[in-house]
């Protein structure tokens, strides 16, 4: 379950920051109750890298000890300005230190310079790169988001090299669900059927 909008994990303040975790609480239950195993937040909020980070890993320490009893993870995607910094977002996973607290990598938010993170016709100021992104977060992915955008006449994205993303996450030993998010102008279940054809197509090329 993709959860946004229900307050922001990293904020500073005490009490929305106390807000914020309860708010996740009735996700992490409807998770369970739905058969899934992840939930995905958003690492959020107002401050510098440090003071965010820090009420971070509060914050998902104690959401992760309330999911656990209902084995359900809770997982940051990189979604724009801190959180698509991947450096910054395994540090955190390293600090959380919880065995179901873990990342979702996604091809596409590696943007650094607006929430949300997309990188779309590369419209972006300053941009993470994307391939050492998500090798960095692999180490703690329990999902992975093939991000797509738009396709070429022989069925290659035209901002994503596949090939060499799909090397990225079968080097890391992942072996989970992909799943497919299409973000084109037009069409949405062709570029999805488009997506799962050059997943399934790049990772022919691979075995």
């Amino acid at each position: 379950i993709m959860i946004d909008n229900e307050g922001d994990l990293g904020t500073l303040e005490t009490n929305d920051r106390k807000m914020a975790i309860e708010n996740h609480y009735k996700w992490v239950e409807a998770a369970h109750f739905l058969g899934c195993h992840s939930i995905r937040i958003n690492a959020f909020g107002d401050g510098s890298k440090t003071e965010v980070s820090d009420a971070l890993i509060e914050s998902l320490g104690i959401l992760s000890d309330f999911a656990k009893p209902a084995k359900i993870n809770v997982l940051i995607e990189n979604h724009g300005t801190y959180s698509s910094d991947a450096k910054w977002v395994a540090s955190i996973m390293n600090q959380v230190n919880r065995d179901n607290c873990g990342t979702l990598p996604d091809f596409g938010n590696f943007c650094l310079s607006k929430k949300w993170g997309s990188t779309q016709n590369n419209d972006c100021e300053k941009a993470y790169d994307r391939y050492l992104g998500v090798k960095e977060m692999m180490p703690f992915a329990k999902g992975v988001s093939a991000k797509s955008y738009a396709f070429d006449d022989a069925g290659n994205e035209t901002i994503i090299d596949y090939g060499k993303m799909l090397k990225v996450v079968k080097d890391a030993g992942y072996s989970g669900h992909i799943g497919i998010e299409y973000e084109g102008p037009s069409d949405e279940p062709r570029g999805i059927m488009n997506t799962k054809n050059l997943l399934i197509a790049a990772g022919e090329k691979l075995s």
